[in-house]
């Protein structure tokens, strides 16, 4: 497969389209694919410059003609429910990882969910979307429920929705929804480390569940715990195109 990107990368919040740059910041800002698959497209001589072949560590310049020759790779995205008690990355002694769960091979969980936090997660082989799905300059909403051990105040969905000052640092806005006296669903675009269990002590209130419904447009929906999903069809291309792809 021959493709060429025609046109130069728009700037993002991850990093601008400033000429000259690397090729494979180039082909990354294009959303052709990661750095580190560029550049091992490079190594195997499938990246052109101007019609001569690329090496490791070149520039480009706006109006340069880039081409790019290879088969392009069929990626899969899954829905997955992990489990409570399940650790998403760099599990220590004792503790279970999410990897070797998986009922999927040679997928990876893009993001976190902590240990006592349960609910969706994206497994995929596309290295692609991590950067513009974690990125909280991006906005993309996640939905939780939320379920605390006390009743929950009167003004709490004012003040969170307004945003909580969790140790140096003021939330942004969010959506919050009141399900019960104890229980509600919370809508982030952000996802510093254990942020809802932090808004919520700033109430004085602690956490008994947490669950994630909802990245983006993909639903947690019926899945039960420990089972996954095929991403496909309209729901795949609306999520896709809302990353930039």
């Amino acid at each position: 497969m021959n493709r060429t990107p025609n046109k130069a990368p728009k700037p993002s919040p991850a990093g601008e389209a400033v000429f000259p740059m690397r090729i494979n910041k180039y082909l990354a800002l294009q959303k052709y694919c990661t750095r580190r698959e560029a550049d091992t497209l490079i190594e195997k001589g499938l990246v052109s410059i101007n019609g001569r072949p690329a090496v490791l560590g070149d520039k480009v310049q706006e109006k340069d003609k880039v081409e790019v020759k290879w088969r392009q790779t069929k990626y899969r995205y899954f829905a997955y429910y992990k489990p409570r008690g399940i650790i998403t990355h760099s599990a220590q002694e004792s503790e279970e990882e999410i990897k070797e769960i998986l009922p999927i091979e040679g997928v990876f969980p893009v993001g976190r969910l902590d240990k006592d936090s349960y609910g969706l997660i994206i497994l995929t082989d596309d290295g692609r979307i991590t950067d513009p799905l974690l990125n909280p300059e991006y906005a993309h909403e996640k939905e939780y429920e939320v379920m605390t051990t006390e009743v929950l105040p009167n003004n709490f969905k004012a003040k969170m929705e307004k945003g909580i000052d969790i140790g140096g640092y003021v939330t942004k806005p969010c959506k919050v929804q009141i399900l019960g006296e104890r229980k509600f669903s919370i809508t982030l675009t952000e996802g510093k480390k254990h942020q809802i269990r932090r808004m919520c002590g700033f109430f004085g209130l602690a956490t008994s569940h947490l669950k994630r419904t909802r990245i983006m447009n993909i639903q947690l929906a019926g899945l039960k715990s420990g089972e996954s999903r095929p991403i496909s069809g309209t729901e795949l291309d609306t999520f896709l195109q809302s990353l930039g792809f």
